[in-house]
């Protein structure tokens, strides 16, 4: 089984929500014009990621799954008499915590830094509807984390992973501004090359191998030719 740091550094990497499984999309394309603007969206999905997947690991294991109410009365448990399933709720309770805490967020960009809320428009409510985020705690339900630290590591993974893909494709956005691209790639088009470029850039952490446990101490092999040289001179 993997371990938190193995869960963190893979959701960055090889696991990344835009680079990997091509989510959020539609936000990663509109905000990346300047690093400014993506530098504060991408910290806000950091922040949603980050809050939204420990909330709803709980609300998974204490609520929606079934027998999770076990703790409630040990009759809705798996073994009980009046066994308690909730997961068809999953989809409009993992949506309802999400968009709570876009709000939340909009609220305090809006409070501290008016003229990033002005820049981000639209996008930054469209946080709740964006795939990343709920494909996030989806994701988070299908690999049954074991503890809500390694829910909260893919979480925080997952947004920083992408917030550098974000940051990235909008640096790379600004510096070819003024480049000589062929007049049907401008835009879009480029952007699209750049991101596919990108994604087969980051393919190459999926070769990254992650092993858990202590390794078995091994006898080297000259002090292993020794000791058969030294066995046959005593006979």
């Amino acid at each position: 089984m993997d371990t938190t740091l193995d869960i963190f550094v893979k959701a960055i990497f090889s696991e990344n929500m835009i680079f990997a499984y091509f989510l959020g999309m539609c936000s990663y394309l509109a905000v990346s014009k300047t690093v400014k603007t993506a530098v504060g969206l991408g910290a806000a999905v950091i922040f949603v990621l980050g809050i939204t997947i420990p909330m709803n690991y709980l609300l998974q294991n204490y609520v929606l799954k079934e027998g999770a109410l076990g703790w409630l009365n040990p009759e809705y448990g798996l073994d009980g008499a009046h066994t308690i399933d909730l997961s068809f709720l999953s989809f409009i309770m993992f949506i309802a915590v999400i968009a709570s805490m876009v709000q939340l967020v909009e609220m305090l960009v809006e409070k501290f830094a008016p003229a990033l809320y002005g820049a981000l428009g639209i996008f930054l409510p469209l946080i709740a509807v964006n795939c990343s985020i709920l494909g996030g705690a989806l994701f988070m339900a299908d690999r049954q984390y074991s503890t809500i630290t390694d829910a909260t590591a893919f979480g925080i993974g997952s947004g920083i992973g992408w917030f550098l893909a974000i940051v990235a494709i909008a640096a790379i956005r600004e510096k070819i501004r003024y480049s000589q691209i062929p007049p049907a790639l401008r835009g879009l088009g480029i952007t699209f090359i750049l991101t596919g470029l990108m994604g087969i850039a980051f393919m190459s952490f999926m070769g990254i191998e992650y092993k858990n446990g202590d390794k078995k101490a091994e006898t080297p092999k000259v002090e292993a030719v020794q000791t058969s040289q030294n066995i046959e001179l005593n006979k």
